[in-house]
């Protein structure tokens, strides 16, 4: 009776830890999910903080060429309307 406990006491013991060592590869699966997550998440922050600077420096360069046009326009006789080129004549 004794060694049947023993043997049930062990199966017990080696359910219980299989148990254990599964839920262990299962945490550390799942920790290194949100570790990659987070290292994924930064990747995406930094390249926004990139875009967002290039994106205002563009529009900062397409203004100044805008008004760089606009000056060309408005010196150019070409563009000038009929009643403009008269009064300048």
């Amino acid at each position: 009776m004794e060694k049947i406990y023993l043997t049930m006491m062990n199966a017990d013991m080696d359910a219980v830890e299989t148990e254990n060592q599964v839920e262990l590869e299962e945490k550390s699966r799942l920790i290194n999910q949100v570790l990659e997550v987070q290292h994924t998440l930064e990747d995406l922050s930094a390249r926004v903080d990139t875009v967002k600077e290039e994106n205002l420096k563009l529009k900062s360069e397409n203004q100044i060429l805008g008004q760089y046009i606009e000056n060309l326009m408005s010196a150019s006789s070409v563009f000038q309307t009929p009643d403009t080129k008269s009064k300048r004549k």
